[in-house]
């Protein structure tokens, strides 16, 4: 799903082919890419901003290996960010300093310690809708509660939400806020202007932990040490830039594609209602199969080949993550959504250097959500009539209306 507030390091590609795929192919993705995976796994696209779509795993896996040839630089994602994003636009070797100072804040011990937070954060919302006949899912449970797990992890006040919210659809979906098409020059401008507002609020919050430090992790990054050297602000900033943008959507496009499935799956559902001990493999599966966030990009640095198609200096390289995951010579019955899956070596937080930042946060988000929601509202379905539309390259659901038809409040 990105390589992945979740936080990315890879992050989803403004240049994804699919990213206009029509809105039955977004919501059923792997019958396209198990046939591109069969007839043309690398293939030359002319007229989007991409050189080559890369399907199979086994060229996936040699770009993840080869980050000397397939860069991770601004070419490869523009985000209207002013310097490159910390650490997802860092390419080797500076790259290994930052994920050295930054992978122990998302380790799993780490992520272990704000448990009880998250579980409390996601009950309250829960406590909100449960005593009601149902919700839109995605306004009520699955956008707010990344963004709170953010602001609490940051240390700013829950009710920034709108504020972030904000933030985050002005650089990720520009196009959904203005009405007009991505890429046009009035998106284009409402990204930059969206971005100095990140750099602005982030600064402004970094004044005020140099006068007041805390235990949130602005105040800590304001006291790590890169090679014996603290991090200079704009390097604080480049890393607040990307955890917004890359920390939220991601997470909230994971939420609307495992409980549509569950909603859809009603025995597959009830296996985790009376097992919750079955949601981490459930969760690491449906990530598999769903595989929210469809590609990450990269640039070609040098003339090279894949599958014996020429790859060119400056091209742009868009991975499909969920083929990769669907992809018969990695996993056995791949169409199957199986609970049970053991060894499942998913791509859905990308692979390489460059592999998810925040995977371990995540699945932390993803777990607790799951945990409590199944605890208290086993028994739900899509409102009937409904027919879900999935967004394209990030595959989130703008309106999700969902029936509870039990309830059980603890």
């Amino acid at each position: 799903m990105a390589d992945d507030t979740r936080v990315d390091d890879d992050a989803p590609s403004e240049g994804n082919p699919f990213a206009a795929m029509d809105p039955e192919m977004a919501a059923h993705p792997q019958p396209l890419f198990a046939a591109l995976r069969d007839s043309v796994p690398v293939m030359p696209v002319e007229g989007v901003g991409v050189g080559v779509v890369v399907t199979r795993r086994a060229e996936i896996e040699e770009i993840f290996r080869d980050p000397a040839t397939f860069s991770s630089n601004m070419s490869a994602v523009d985000l209207k960010n002013v310097r490159p994003l910390i650490p997802l636009q860092i390419d080797p070797p500076d790259h290994k300093k930052y994920r050295k100072i930054l992978d122990p804040v998302f380790a799993p011990r780490e992520m272990a310690l704000i448990a009880e937070p998250v579980t409390a954060l996601a009950n309250e919302l829960i406590d909100q809708f449960i005593d009601r006949d149902g919700i839109d899912f995605a306004r009520e449970f699955s956008v707010p509660f990344p963004s709170l797990v953010f602001l609490t992890l940051l240390g700013l006040p829950l009710d920034e939400l709108p504020r972030f919210i904000e933030m985050k659809d002005g650089i990720i979906r520009p196009d959904q806020v203005t009405g007009t098409p991505y890429g046009s020059d009035t998106t284009n401008e409402y990204q930059r202007k969206t971005a100095e507002s990140i750099y602005e609020y982030f600064e402004e919050v970094l004044d005020e932990r140099e006068a007041d430090r805390r235990t949130d992790l602005l105040s800590r990054f304001l006291e790590i040490e890169v090679e014996g050297q603290k991090l200079a602000r704009t390097e604080i900033l480049d890393i607040c830039f990307l955890f917004l943008i890359a920390g939220l959507d991601t997470v909230t496009a994971t939420l609307d594609c495992m409980f549509a499935y569950l909603a859809q799956h009603p025995t597959q559902r009830r296996r985790l209602v009376d097992d919750p001990a079955l949601i981490p493999a459930a969760v690491e599966e449906m990530l598999r199969w769903e595989t929210p966030v469809l590609g990450v990009a990269r640039v070609a640095t040098r003339e090279t080949t894949l599958a014996g198609c020429p790859i060119h200096a400056g091209d742009q390289v868009s991975i499909i993550l969920s083929s990769a995951n669907t992809d018969p010579t990695e996993f056995a019955a791949p169409d199957d959504v199986d609970f049970d899956r053991q060894p499942n070596r998913h791509l859905a937080f990308g692979g390489g250097v460059h592999r998810c930042l925040g995977s371990h946060l995540a699945r932390q988000e993803l777990r607790i959500a799951l945990r409590e929601w199944h605890r208290r509202i086993p028994d739900y379905s899509v409102a009937p009539g409904h027919t879900l539309v999935y967004t394209p390259a990030i595959r989130s659901i703008d309106h999700f209306p969902m029936v509870f038809n039990r309830r059980v409040d603890q």
